[in-house]
């Protein structure tokens, strides 16, 4: 075994699956609730309930996100509720408690159970290496949805972040014409040195109508009615971001532009992946805390 290291994971999707196979391979005590019909390897430890998951495990392990409602743990493989109050109540003031986009709610929680609270969302290699299964997959739906290839096309990215980056090397490198919205003049230098064009956001309701396919990165909402009132009516729209998104969906309907939403593509597309780069988050984690 690995250090003294053992994890309770609760719930979650495929990510979370082989979060738990992950931890358990590299030598850890595993120990899994809120899961059924899914077979774990025999390394991993099943517990019938919540109280023997948690009992005696250095750290309490969440999803990506780690509640849909503020009251549940998201668990889309369990039938019954599993209530994070219940789950705090379980847990003692020497555990840790490892969440992906913790709400306020489960922070305020931890603060009043006395629980230290990570949320491995927020850890920078995560959501740099998170960046390249949403590319990929941004990449497929644009393939599946349009009659052309990406070869050749014009594609504009609004937004250099992380996603972007990512996104626009990937489709550079399969010959797409690609440019990039940024809105600083240091990142448009960027874009420039690496062979794509670049526009300010300033200037994208008059380039818009050039473009094939738009993915936005941007989580705020920057194609409303002016913006979207010059897109080509074949283009395809594919946002990339987090609530609230950057696309005014009802508009873009009225005009008859297709939209996709695609959120959590790394689950999706690429679940052993994205389980994989949380595990290792989650090492990186408990390394640095020493514990």
């Amino acid at each position: 075994m690995k250090s003294k290291r053992s994890f309770a994971v609760i719930g979650g999707d495929l990510r979370q699956v082989k979060v738990a196979e992950g931890l358990a391979d590299d030598g850890y005590e595993v120990k899994v609730f809120g899961f059924q019909d899914i077979e774990f390897s025999d390394k991993v430890i099943i517990s019938d309930d919540m109280k023997s998951a948690i009992e005696n495990v250095k750290a309490v392990v969440i999803p990506l996100p780690g509640s849909l409602d503020n009251e549940t743990i998201n668990a889309p493989f369990y039938n019954q509720k599993i209530y994070l109050n219940d789950m705090f109540q379980q847990m003692s003031k020497n555990q840790i408690l490892l969440g992906g986009r913790l709400s306020e709610k489960i922070n305020n929680l931890s603060r009043v159970y006395s629980i230290y609270c990570v949320d491995y969302f927020e850890r920078e290699e995560l959501t740099v290496l998170n960046a390249i299964p949403t590319a990929e997959g941004a990449i497929q739906l644009a393939m599946e949805e349009l009659p052309i290839t990406l070869h050749n096309s014009k594609c504009l990215i609004l937004g250099f972040g992380r996603i972007g980056k990512t996104l626009a090397k990937m489709l550079h490198g399969i010959g797409a014409n690609v440019t990039v919205e940024a809105r600083k003049c240091a990142d448009l230098a960027w874009i420039k040195s690496y062979g794509y064009e670049g526009v300010h956001l300033n200037m994208l309701p008059e380039v818009i109508h050039c473009y094939d396919v738009i993915f936005n990165t941007v989580p705020s909402v920057i194609m409303d009615k002016e913006v979207l009132s010059r897109v080509k009516k074949d283009c395809l729209v594919i946002d990339l971001a987090s609530k609230p998104g950057g696309v005014d969906f009802d508009m873009a309907k009225d005009l008859g532009i297709k939209t996709i939403w695609a959120l959590s593509l790394p689950g999706k597309v690429a679940p052993n992946t994205a389980g994989e780069i949380i595990k290792d988050t989650i090492i990186n984690i408990m390394s640095e805390l020493g514990v």
